[in-house]
């Protein structure tokens, strides 16, 4: 189906509901990623008051805070989400037990650790649910590559990435939540980030 993403992005760019109901009108093979940190209610709430069955898929890397757990529970159940779980190869104890702990940033094997527990199993549930629209909770204001990204866009293989809260500020997420009365999670980590502004690599190769 051929469309003008560059008019799309000017006309409903910073409406997101109006661009969920647009990809989801699509009527084509749509996913949602999640990873349960801070405000992920609100892409989650939005996908699913659209098409309440979307697929959604957690690259679960072992390695979330107690309460990103409890969170992920709480919040499949409030939506009943359509939730499948990607696990790396290893487990947590297994890595740790062949490898020790969490490299660091500088360690030249954090790139390897990055692959495992996040790239491959995002590659792999990408092969298996085979998605022609892909949401994503990208923010502008998460990172500087963020912000130089469009909400509407297509990947190398034409997949249809959509971010419809790319130009929401971090209060009108919190507003979206307190308007939904939707839970939040504040007690996130990522160690393929570590850093706040740092890219883990995923949206920069898709």
């Amino acid at each position: 189906m051929a469309f003008d993403l560059d008019a799309l992005n000017r006309e409903i760019g910073h409406d997101p509901l109006a661009l969920t109901e647009f990809a989801l009108g699509l009527d084509q093979k749509a996913i949602c990623t999640t990873n349960f940190r801070p405000f992920e209610a609100v892409i989650l709430h939005l996908v699913t008051r659209v098409r309440p069955d979307i697929p959604v898929v957690w690259m679960d890397s072992g390695y979330n805070t107690p309460a990103t757990y409890r969170f992920a529970e709480e919040l499949t159940r409030r939506l009943d989400l359509n939730l499948t779980i990607y696990h790396p190869h290893r487990s947590r104890a297994h890595r740790e037990s062949v490898e020790g702990p969490t490299p660091e940033i500088g360690d030249p094997r954090h790139a390897a650790f990055t692959e495992e527990v996040k790239l491959e199993p995002f590659r792999r549930a990408l092969a298996e649910t085979a998605p022609d629209v892909w949401f994503t909770a990208l923010r502008a204001e998460d990172t500087p590559e963020r912000s130089r990204m469009q909400p509407l866009s297509r990947n190398a293989d034409g997949l249809l990435k959509v971010a419809p809260v790319l130009h929401w500020t971090a209060k009108q997420m919190y507003q979206y939540l307190q308007q939904h009365d939707l839970p939040n999670n504040f007690d996130y980590f990522d160690p393929t980030k570590v850093e706040d502004k740092r890219e883990c690599g995923l949206h920069l190769q898709h």
